[in-house]
């Protein structure tokens, strides 16, 4: 039966041992999941963050006051607001977004620890500091690949790893015609988004530059636009770190 019990996942383990190509997850060590516990926390108040700024906007739009969207905009505009007793808002209002400022101070100086708690990893990691000199890679990427991969042994190809990311193209080919269409977007979300994150930082950087990395970059952004050049190299990235993580050696230059 396909009922949930003790003998039924046992034959299910025995199943997925016996076939070659399963894949499993590694153990994290504790100081993997402390790592990562604080990439979760940092992510769940940076959400917090953000609610709290769209709802203040949303408060203030309701008493004629437009605060354009961006958290620099709000946080610079909210204090003169408070100031201005001309604006119309309430004082039962005034109070109550008085407390939101304050807040969103403290969510601010909680996620500016946690940004300096990983550059304190990154000191005290060798493999972490190896990662960061890849263009695009952070203390924040860094410590999140090694906390979930480790030296990504789990993974035999740096393709492998990539899939694993969702950085690479959807197949769908049948009578011997490929096809390819976008990125799967399938396995780790939080990894992409640093990986993306960081890829449109070096981006908006080469226009200026001419090592084969931006020469490479801007090529791509002339044949395919910014935002598939974005995915590229964070694709290309994927695949550096998994070198890096595999053979334990340094960065070397980009060669096209």
């Amino acid at each position: 039966t396909g009922a949930k019990n003790d003998n039924n996942d046992a034959d299910a383990i025995c199943e997925a041992v016996t076939r070659p190509r399963t894949r499993f997850v590694p153990i994290k060590s504790a100081e993997q999941q402390a790592v990562l516990a604080a990439h979760r926390i940092r992510t769940g108040w940076v959400k917090e963050r953000t609610a709290l700024i769209n709802q203040v906007r949303g408060l203030l739009a309701e008493f004629g006051v437009v605060i354009p969207q961006s958290r620099w905009a709000l946080q610079r505009e909210l204090p003169r607001v408070l100031e201005d007793a001309e604006n119309g808002v309430p004082v039962i209002a005034r109070a109550l977004l008085s407390e939101c400022q304050e807040h969103l101070q403290v969510l601010n100086q909680r996620i500016d620890d946690l940004e300096r708690c990983f550059d304190i990893v990154a000191e005290h990691s060798e493999t972490v500091r190896r990662l960061m000199t890849i263009p695009g890679v952070g203390a924040q990427t860094a410590t999140a690949i090694v906390a979930s991969v480790g030296n990504a042994q789990q993974f035999h190809k740096a393709r492998d790893f990539a899939a694993w990311l969702g950085l690479v193209p959807r197949q769908y080919s049948t009578g011997g015609k490929p096809r390819l269409g976008r990125i799967t977007k399938r396995g780790d979300t939080y990894l992409r988004t640093l990986l993306v994150h960081g890829t449109r930082a070096v981006l908006a950087r080469v226009a200026d530059k001419q090592d084969r990395l931006s020469q490479w970059c801007k090529g791509v952004i002339e044949r395919r636009g910014y935002k598939r050049a974005t995915v590229a190299l964070a694709a290309k990235n994927a695949r550096i770190i998994w070198a890096v993580l595999r053979s334990g050696t340094e960065y070397k230059a980009f060669a096209a």
